[in-house]
């Protein structure tokens, strides 16, 4: 007996038995029961979906021998014969390869006659946006009033293309994209019931791979059999797809909380002899910050414990931002791969450019602080042992004022700030700042009302902590709302910009070749176009 795949050995002969498109069920199950039957219907989706199983089952619930019904019998000549591709009223038609407008026409002279065999004549036809517009346009009467034995069932995975004159002429239902968790289950029920052993770890790898398509599951399933010699296991199926396994991801992440840019290369360099997508440690990389940004900002959204508790110490040990930043470098990675002199070293740079917008510094500084903060505490506190003991008799002297403050120098806090290791909504506060007051144990700035959103409790954290580190000690930060008495840096800096742009215009309008041309063909110069060098 010849081999039938699992793709086609296990495609749905019922509603009952479809995964994963409930939607579309509920609508076309309750059609049939109150025989409100459309004369067009329209199946949108990505590949292995269910839109062509989906059309050959309404072809049985309309030509069941038992009746129209929304449980064909299956077992009757006609569902029989349109399982097997041989009822006579049943026709699927591939407008890849008949898209003309001769072949539309042809199809609707044999529509006018009636029903071989079956109660309808059901006409699938598949990619229907391959179809030429006078194919299109020779359709739009008899799919609007076809005679009554007819049905129009029309699928395509680019409902874009399609004419808007065909789309209001039918009922369209969108399938959706099976997520990963309903092909595992499906898979498992699939590998139970062949009698095959399987590692449910590794049905996870297949789910993925399968991008959303049940037929793509199968198929790779059936892969996976052939591959693992009758079973299925992890590290058959990630070797077979070339998946990135937990271990390197992890170890990447090791290395980046580390700081260990030799251990992140060296993971890469292992994916490369294993011969590891690098296309997918990006994605997975991307999975990863994505699931660590969830554990840090809103935990509850990781229903499984297990791995908020993997997750934890790294939502404790990156930063909030650079956890966005390193996910939208692992994104564009991926599209700079082909970009790349080869894979690898595609790859390798991102990990590098990970570590090199990693805020080691702020960290750092946000330690320092914090040890500075604690060793005051702790000179501040009076041991046990000295309450008991008399004191000895010291020299009277003043008490040391706790802020002594001093003029500000406007050159002095520019060039402070553009020394500061901020990142993120810090920095653009810092520019916005004036320097009012700088004394011993704290330090006073002013905001313009206009830049009042820059305030907020992590930002003037991160500045007040690089401050700190900056001085050398340990300070108190206040920053008030007040129109600025001098410019700002951020002023400075925007001002210093726009000079040079003055000065590049007025290069370049004095320059006698430009003004020769100008005279010569009566031109005009367009200023936004000049960028200083």
């Amino acid at each position: 007996m010849s081999y039938q795949v699992l793709a086609r050995k296990w495609r749905p002969k019922s509603f009952a038995t479809l995964v994963g498109q409930e939607h579309v069920v509920r609508a076309l199950t309750h059609a049939l029961e109150q025989g409100r039957l459309h004369h067009a219907y329209l199946f949108t989706g990505t590949r292995g979906v269910g839109k062509t199983t989906l059309a050959r089952i309404m072809a049985k619930a309309l030509n069941c021998e038992t009746g129209v019904t929304a449980t064909p019998c299956g077992v009757c000549s006609s569902c029989m014969e349109i399982d097997s591709g041989r009822f006579v009223d049943y026709i699927e038609l591939d407008a890849a390869s008949n898209r003309g407008v001769d072949d539309m026409t042809q199809l609707l002279d044999r529509a006018t006659y009636a029903p071989t065999r079956g109660r309808f004549k059901v006409y699938v036809i598949d990619e229907v946006h391959q179809l030429s517009g006078h194919a299109f346009n020779a359709m739009l009467k008899t799919l609007e009033e076809p005679p009554e034995h007819v049905k129009f069932i029309l699928a395509t995975t680019d409902p874009q293309k399609i004419p808007v004159t065909v789309l209001s002429r039918c009922l369209q239902f969108n399938l959706k994209q099976m997520p990963p968790a309903q092909i595992i289950e499906h898979l498992s029920h699939v590998l139970e019931a062949e009698g095959i052993a399987f590692e449910p770890a590794a049905l996870r790898h297949l789910a993925k791979g399968a991008a959303g398509s049940m037929r793509d599951a199968l198929s790779l399933l059936d892969q996976a059999i052939a591959h693992g010699a009758g079973k299925i296991e992890e590290a058959d199926v990630r070797a077979m797809l070339g998946t990135v396994g937990d271990e390197h991801l992890f170890a990447l992440l090791d290395a980046l909380v580390a700081a260990d840019v030799l251990a992140m290369t060296e993971v890469a360099r292992q994916m490369e002899a294993s011969s590891l997508s690098f296309d997918g440690g990006l994605l997975e990389l991307a999975t990863l910050f994505h699931r660590i940004a969830l554990a840090q900002m809103v935990p509850e959204a990781l229903p499984d414990a297990a791995e908020r508790t993997r997750l934890q110490p790294y939502a404790a040990a990156l930063d909030a931002e650079f956890l966005q930043l390193a996910y939208q470098i692992a994104v564009h990675g991926r599209d700079e791969l082909a970009l790349a002199p080869d894979e690898y070293s595609g790859f390798v740079m991102a990990l590098l450019r990970f570590c090199a917008f990693r805020p080691e510094r702020a960290g750092a500084a946000s330690l320092a602080a914090t040890s500075a903060k604690l060793a005051v505490a702790g000179r501040s506190a009076t041991p046990a042992a000295a309450v008991a003991s008399p004191p000895a008799p010291v020299a009277a002297v003043p008490p040391a004022p706790t802020f002594v403050p001093q003029k500000a120098v406007d050159g002095d806090w520019h060039a402070c700030v553009e020394k500061l290791p901020l990142i993120g909504m810090a920095r653009p506060l810092a520019q916005h700042c004036e320097l009012v007051e700088l004394g011993k144990t704290a330090i006073r700035l002013s905001l313009a009302p206009v830049h009042r959103h820059l305030l907020g409790k992590v930002q003037e954290d991160k500045l007040q902590a690089a401050l700190e580190t900056h001085f050398g000690r340990p300070l108190r930060l206040s920053i008030e709302i007040a129109e600025p008495s001098a410019e700002t840096p951020a002023e400075r800096n925007k001002n210093m910009q726009n000079e040079r742009q003055e000065r590049a215009i007025a290069a370049v309008e004095q320059d006698p070749f430009v003004r020769e041309a100008v005279d010569l063909f009566n031109a005009s110069i367009d200023e936004s176009t000049i960028k200083p060098v």
